[in-house]
């Protein structure tokens, strides 16, 4: 069943409760046409399918674009007006800390005379709290319709601080992440400007709803105090707005810092790899100078040491020390030889 709740008040107090929409429906056309009647009905639904809103359509005379809009859902924040009807999209948000999330959902409102029907597609926020305020203030419920409209939207506009307290822990997070130089920070970053950028698509539209409902209510008396809890709303709405746009602004430069902090590192390490590179080159440049100098002995120890019969200075009898000499002499020179050119 996808009526949540509904009663018919009246002067500010609950008169009936009928236990199914039918009898709503009935209460509120035999209530038509009393002079000075003040009742109205408000009918709330949870994701209701499109026969029971074709119905309330039909009996309502709720315009039948604003019913389509609200069967699809996925409409942006604002204010329509049909005649004597008012159709309000209205995206309430809230913080999820397990998932470090911020998720957004949507209430449509449609205004009459003489009812109130709001549409919920989510389980949250449950609107149970907002009518018993109402219910709470008599007063402010015998203004009708409007005062409805205006307790929901103080409801949702009071969900947006929770959420704005959440993004700002996670951005102080982020900050000693980027600064402790964790590697999945950008990922973050970018996953909560998303948030942000979800949380100011659900608030800035508001501020042109509440701009049409100010207007209506600036010079109407009899709904001053409307007016300043409307107004009131605004104000947290504007500032809500500001916070977001502050987050978004202060994540745009922490991740320009974290890119400026990413490359510093990568030409520390670059830095260590041409170090480390040049002290390996010194290190064979060493070792070949030593192969070098111990290769020529070797390679003239190799030449006398060939077992041919006819070969020059075998028989000569300085040839053995002529030999080492030899040795000796072209060691010293290619040591050196590299010596002075730093390889050794």
């Amino acid at each position: 069943m996808t009526v949540v709740d509904n009663a018919v008040y009246v002067s500010g107090a609950r008169d009936r409760e009928p236990d199914s929409l039918d009898g709503t429906l009935a209460a509120l056309r035999e209530r038509d046409g009393t002079p000075g009647d003040d009742g109205f009905a408000w009918i709330g639904l949870l994701r209701p399918d499109t026969a029971e809103l074709d119905k309330l359509a039909l009996e309502l005379e709720l315009p039948e674009l604003a019913v389509e809009d609200a069967v699809h859902a996925h409409q942006r924040p604002k204010l329509e007006r049909y005649d004597d009807t008012e159709f309000v999209v209205l995206r309430p948000a809230w913080y999820v800390d397990e998932d470090e999330d911020v998720q957004v959902g949507e209430i449509h409102v449609f205004l009459g005379q003489d009812f109130v029907v709001t549409v919920r597609h989510a389980e949250t926020p449950d609107l149970s709290s907002v009518r018993a305020r109402l219910e709470g203030d008599p007063e402010l419920l015998a203004l009708g319709p409007r005062a409805v409209l205006y307790a929901v939207l103080d409801r949702i506009v009071d969900d947006y601080r929770p959420v704005v307290r959440g993004l700002r822990n996670d951005i102080d997070q982020i900050e000693t992440q980027v600064f402790g130089g964790d590697p999945s920070v950008s990922r973050r970053i970018y996953q909560l400007s998303r948030e942000v950028i979800e949380l100011q698509r659900a608030v800035d539209p508001l501020r042109e709803v509440l701009d049409g409902l100010l207007s209506e209510t600036a010079d109407d008396h009899a709904r001053i105090g409307l007016h300043r809890g409307l107004r009131d709303v605004a104000d947290h709405i504007a500032q809500t707005s500001e916070s977001a746009d502050n987050f978004r602004q202060l994540l745009g430069n922490i991740l320009q810092v974290n890119a400026a902090l990413v490359g510093q590192r990568q030409n520390e390490e670059m830095r260590k790899l041409s170090e480390t590179s040049l002290a390996q080159g010194e290190e064979v440049k060493k070792i070949s100078s030593w192969a070098a100098i111990l290769f020529t002995p070797s390679l003239i120890g190799a030449i006398y040491g060939m077992n041919f019969e006819h070969m020059p200075e075998l028989a000569w009898t300085l040839g053995y020390p002529f030999a080492l000499g030899l040795m000796v002499i072209g060691s010293l020179t290619l040591f050196l030889v590299f010596r002075k050119r730093g390889w050794l």
